[in-house]
């Protein structure tokens, strides 16, 4: 019996925000959630700012250009909050 191991694509498919959460979908299918409390410039801006993102790092990292917040998904999966 054999098992098929499906490649990880972390890159960025989507990035969406409520009130409490950071929720980025990955293109492999993944999603990653992380309270907003974590990313001070996030929690503090507005709906409107949090939704005006862009995929940065070759397709590995979300950009906020009005927030001057930047995110890669490798510290996303590692549960990394932000520094500072």
């Amino acid at each position: 019996m054999s098992i098929l191991a499906t490649a990880a694509d972390e890159r960025v498919r989507d990035v969406r925000c409520d009130d409490e959460r950071l929720v980025v979908e990955l293109m492999d299918g993944r999603s990653i959630a992380a309270p907003l409390a974590w990313y001070p410039r996030l929690l503090a801006a507005t709906p409107a700012q949090r939704a005006n993102w862009e995929i940065a790092g070759g397709g590995y990292g979300v950009h906020w250009p009005e927030l001057d917040e930047d995110l890669s998904t490798e510290g996303l999966l590692r549960g990394a909050p932000a520094v500072g």
